[in-house]
């Protein structure tokens, strides 16, 4: 394993000078950002920039004053992202193991201090591995948000790095992050390949072993937010990997007590009233889950405790109660396993 963190880190240290020289498409935001980071990304430094390597969007609605953690962070592009939209009673902390890309993001902490107005920094940089954040000195249950951007792929034992991101996320807190998914495992073969591995493909994760993972380290119920193909555009490694379909996806992952496997419903309801800036019309939950302002909409147990017990409640009006159980949810995705009604004669008991 420390080969393959060490191939790491020559990579994005050494062989990589910016983004340009990336082999594929599989590390570039193929999204636009919405408006609101678009303003923050106006003030961040050029060189930090030219080092990003993320593969998505890492950053959600409504994060002022949050403490967040950013694995992977690279040259600190998302983390000065989030340190002008937490503000000033915010803190962003970032985590790499690349020497080089921790020069460039440590080397304009004062530059972004001044830059957005504030008189201490709101940010750090810790040298570490992610596979090894319970290593670093870092308070469990000390987290709002954890993000992080195209980098859980590049780990080993992803399961340890879910498990960690649990342990230190507070009660309601989430993990919303961007990362690279195949349609099938990867073979062995193309793990072994440090250019593949490089550029975020031979280490991505089947997406039924991710949601597997997720579960068992305590996020009950993963939510997709955003998903689109990755066509690699690099003939050579196209014919490596054969049929193998990658696909970049945002996730949110819940930390709340009480989340249940599948989808169930209580008979409640939510409206959203606005007030996050960014969703004016309406709230995006996942890329099944919109609530129009005004609108009456009827979710399910878990949806309803993601909004209730997160730092969303405030912007919501709530209706229902617990006391009654309707069975799945209908349309999300589970069905009771039982014909509903009896079919033919009914046989002898054995």
């Amino acid at each position: 394993m420390e080969t393959l963190h060490q191939e790491v880190q020559d990579y994005y240290g050494k062989e990589l000078a910016s983004s340009a020289d990336l082999k594929t498409n599989a590390c570039c935001t193929l999204t636009a950002p919405p408006e609101y980071i678009l303003e923050a990304l106006r003030e961040v430094h050029d060189e930090v920039q030219a080092k990003y390597y993320g593969c998505g969007l890492t950053i959600p609605f409504d994060i002022e004053g949050l403490r967040i953690l950013d694995l992977g962070s690279g040259s600190g592009r998302d983390c000065y992202i989030a340190s002008k939209l937490v503000g000033p009673n915010g803190y962003v902390v970032g985590v790499d193991m690349t020497d080089e890309q921790l020069d460039v993001a440590n080397r304009h902490i004062d530059y972004h201090t001044e830059k957005f107005g504030y008189t201490v920094p709101n940010i750090e940089f810790v040298k570490g591995n992610i596979e090894e954040l319970d290593r670093l000195g870092l308070e469990k249950g000390s987290f709002d948000l954890i993000i992080s951007n195209c980098v859980v792929n590049l780990a080993k034992d992803k399961q340890k790095v879910l498990d960690d991101a649990f342990d230190l996320l507070k009660p309601g807190g989430e993990m919303y992050f961007s990362d690279v998914y195949s349609d099938r495992r990867v073979s062995q073969e193309l793990q072994n390949d440090p250019v593949l591995w490089g550029e975020c493909l031979s280490g991505a994760l089947y997406w039924n072993d991710f949601l597997n993972f997720a579960k068992k380290a305590g996020f009950t119920d993963p939510r997709a937010v955003e998903n689109k193909p990755i066509t690699i555009e690099n003939k050579k490694l196209e014919e490596k990997v054969g049929d193998l379909k990658f696909f970049s996806v945002t996730y949110r992952l819940f930390k709340i007590e009480g989340l249940e496997s599948d989808c169930e419903d209580y008979g409640q309801a939510l409206v959203y009233n606005l007030g996050i800036k960014g969703q004016e019309h309406g709230f995006e939950l996942d890329d099944h889950h919109y609530f129009p302002k005004g609108k009456v909409m009827a979710v399910c147990g878990n949806s309803y405790k993601m909004v209730h017990d997160t730092r969303f409640r405030s912007y919501f009006t709530f209706h229902g109660t617990w006391d009654t159980h309707y069975g799945i949810f209908e349309g999300c995705g589970g069905a009771m396993p039982f014909a509903a009604e009896a079919v033919g004669a009914i046989q002898d008991c054995c």
